[in-house]
């Protein structure tokens, strides 16, 4: 008689052997593959934050195993604190949202402003494209403030700005503190796209922006339509190469409080435009997304995409961006002063 033989435990290893082969090929494939990371902007779309962030992300899909697909979210107010909140407490650490910010958001924790809800110790940083910047303040030429002389004897000087706290709103603060004009008057209730077109318009009279912006209007230099006032460079010494007449914002200082005034303003924008994630997000993930900004930074076809913003690339690396947010000064006396010159109300007495 034929011995019978049972087919279970047949299939049952069969079965198991194919459960285990799937189980390896799905531990295999990238994580990012077939997802999506949402880049959170914290600003107004088409300004010049919104072209720098996205000459980066254009990359980003082509850096990351498993290519996963890139997209944008604008979520602006309180000069980014808003977006670094939500990427803080509520954004998935889970790697698949990235923050980019105006860099105000340093300024408005370490000055402890309103509304901060985050620990910038805390945040993972991926690096920024920048680590020099320009930041310039300048008239429409009708507006007739064509020296110092005229720009200080004039009073009610209309300057726009973004929302307060913005980075640019601080800086022509800044600027306006340390060159002395009488009682301007600050718009601060543009979006980033609408400035200029407010400037040409006569709706302001001055503001501050990136040599960069400056660099996208040739007319203003070509046509003689602005006046330049004053630099603030970043690093000290980085001039310009088409700006390097201009006096350094620090030369109008008074006092080495004034002095150390300019030197805040460095630290805080010495990372134009950070790119982070959330507190908690896997190390493996993290160190996933690092190395692809990493890459980014160092690829000569990003370099030429990013000079299509009007400026030129100087990647701050995501380690050494961690670094510089540690290192940034908080002298309570300076702060304090700073403070006042970037709030809402009247500029402080000199």
């Amino acid at each position: 008689m034929r011995k019978k033989y049972s087919v279970e435990p047949f299939l049952v290893a069969v079965v198991s052997a194919l459960a285990i082969l799937a189980d390896s090929a799905s531990a295999q494939a990238p994580f990012y593959e077939g997802k999506t990371i949402t880049i959170i902007q914290g600003r107004d779309p088409g300004g010049s934050g919104d072209l720098r962030a996205r000459a980066v992300t254009l990359f980003l899909s082509k850096y990351i195993p498993g290519s996963p697909t890139i997209i944008h979210e604008y979520m602006p107010g309180g000069g980014s604190r808003k977006a670094t909140n939500y990427i803080y407490r509520s954004a998935r650490p889970d790697g698949l949202t990235i923050g980019n910010l105006s860099v105000g958001m340093v300024a408005a924790a370490v000055l402890g402003e309103s509304g901060v809800l985050y620990d910038l110790d805390k945040l993972i940083y991926l690096g920024s494209a920048t680590s020099t910047y320009h930041a310039v303040f300048l008239s429409r030429k009708e507006a007739g403030l064509s020296s110092l002389e005229k720009l200080r004897a004039a009073t009610g000087i209309k300057i726009g700005a973004q929302s307060v706290g913005f980075s640019t709103y601080n800086e022509g603060r800044l600027f306006t503190y340390l060159l002395g004009l009488k009682e301007p008057k600050f718009i601060a209730a543009y979006g980033g796209a609408e400035l200029d077109p407010a400037l040409m318009r006569g709706e302001i009279d001055a503001r501050a922006t990136g040599a960069d912006t400056v660099m996208r209007n040739p007319d203003w230099i070509e046509k003689g339509l602005v006046d330049f006032h004053a630099i603030l460079e970043i690093p000290k010494g980085d001039k310009h190469p088409r700006l390097a007449r201009l006096p350094e914002l620090e030369t109008f200082a008074r006092s080495d409080k004034e002095r150390k005034l300019v030197v805040l303003q460095r630290a805080f924008r010495v990372g134009t435009g950070p790119f982070i994630l959330p507190p908690g997000t896997p190390r493996g993930r993290v160190e996933i997304l690092q190395e692809a900004f990493r890459k980014i930074y160092r690829d000569p076809e990003f370099h030429r995409e990013y000079k299509k913003t009007g400026d030129d690339p100087t990647p701050l690396m995501p380690e050494a961006h961690a670094q510089a947010i540690r290192e940034i000064p908080r002298e309570p006396e300076v702060i304090d002063l700073f403070k006042k010159l970037v709030g809402a109300g009247p500029l402080p007495p000199r």
